[in-house]
């Protein structure tokens, strides 16, 4: 009984090494609609998309000619290692370059796409997938979550143009607030339930009460927790944020910290217009900043280097900025 649970568990713990969240294309749709002036003549490297399933691949294959694109390629990791779950090495990483030609979608997926397969494992970080991203313009795709920062490092690193997916919380990792701050980056349309579920493989659990079944059989979670990260510019990120309320006269309704000489601001839809000074706002206030509407000063911390504090009590993450129309 005892071997045959050890068993259960190491079935469960390869499994779980195996996680793989995969983007609807329904979600990539609806983001990628606000971006199409920025692909005409443009590469765009898809870096963790095995091209045979991937929905960032089907998404761009198919509207190659209605965005001008010049290049797709599409790159995916295979592990080699050889560990307590695997005795040999697995297949190479592998990369597809599309420019346009004819793909019979009717096909089997093994048979839709011949790979070249690289001589490693086709980590984004490899030198041969770095490689192909010095050769790419744009890059899009959803990166491991629990590599984010260093694969938003590599970005800034060679200079490229970006559209990524990740987790609500990156917003609040020291690297990426940085690039934020200095306009380096910025989120982009959807979030949180704007961005509708991943399909997960089989034996991933489905939980929560979003958690289901599509009409293809996908497997669908939807942790209403992620965002897009871009560098591409929209309308719609230099739309001002409507202001309605006011400070002077409903000073009390907007405390003072304790360790920082600013006010605290519980919603975004109740930053007062009429305030000249420093205000403290939530993370989700991001999603709808125009730079050039407000200036962000700094997160999270207080004159002391310690947590803002109202009264001794701190409020969740807050990011303080100053309207600069004032």
């Amino acid at each position: 009984m005892a071997r045959r649970a050890t068993n259960k568990l190491l079935q469960k713990a390869k499994k779980s090494k195996s996680d793989e969240f995969y983007t609807q294309l329904a979600d990539i749709e609806s983001e990628l609609k606000h971006y199409k002036n920025h692909f005409k003549d443009k590469v765009v490297y898809c870096n963790c998309d095995d091209p045979k399933v991937s929905n960032f691949f089907k998404y761009f294959s198919s509207n190659f000619e209605d965005l001008g694109l010049k290049k797709l390629i599409s790159a995916c990791y295979r592990k080699q290692e050889v560990d307590l779950f695997n005795s040999e090495k697995t297949e190479s990483g592998f990369y597809f370059e599309y420019e346009g030609e004819q793909i019979d979608r009717n096909a089997t997926n093994k048979d839709k796409i011949d790979v070249v397969h690289f001589k490693g494992d086709g980590d984004f970080r490899s030198k041969e997938s770095i490689e192909l991203l010095k050769q790419s313009d744009i890059v899009v795709t959803n990166p491991p979550f629990s590599l984010f920062r260093e694969y938003v490092a590599q970005l800034i690193k060679y200079d490229k143009k970006f559209l990524i997916i990740g987790n609500i919380n990156a917003i609040t990792y020291k690297e990426i607030f940085k690039l934020i701050k200095e306009n380096k980056a910025w989120l982009g349309i959807n979030l949180g339930r704007g961005i509708s579920g991943f399909i997960v493989p089989e034996h991933y659990e489905l939980y929560g009460t979003e958690a289901r079944i599509d009409d293809y059989g996908n497997r669908i979670v939807s942790p209403n927790n992620c965002l897009w990260l871009t560098n591409l510019d929209t309308p719609i990120r230099n739309e001002d944020i409507p202001l309605s309320k006011t400070y002077y006269g409903n000073e009390s309704e907007y405390p003072n910290y304790d360790n920082y000489d600013g006010i605290n601001v519980n919603k975004t839809k109740d930053i007062p217009k009429d305030y000249k000074g420093f205000m403290g706002v939530p993370i989700t206030f991001l999603h709808k900043f125009n730079p050039n509407q407000f200036e962000i000063i700094k997160f999270r911390k207080g004159n002391d280097e310690k947590d803002l504090a109202i009264n001794g009590k701190c409020p969740y993450f807050r990011i303080l900025i100053k309207n600069r129309r004032l």
